[in-house]
């Protein structure tokens, strides 16, 4: 299957009823309108190797064995 995504996207709209298809439009246009943030990439590698291997080990421990407990009594 080798359609153009906005190909797709129009074949799926033809298809649906019209308050869908408005429904699709705002979200498009929210889409094109959102800021977008963070930092990219590019500019993060000068941090990779930054944390000592034990200190991974150390996170990744405790990542382990905390992760998928749940305390009841949390909230």
């Amino acid at each position: 299957m080798n359609i153009p995504i906005i190909d797709e996207v129009v074949e799926q709209l033809k298809v649906m009823p019209q308050n869908l298809q408005w429904q699709v439009l705002e979200f498009v246009r929210a889409l094109v309108n959102a800021e977008v943030r963070g930092t990219p990439g590019q500019q993060l590698l000068r941090f990779a190797g930054s944390i000592p291997p034990d200190d991974l080990q150390l996170m990744r421990a405790a990542i382990e064995q905390d992760c998928e407990r749940v305390d009841v009594d949390e909230w």
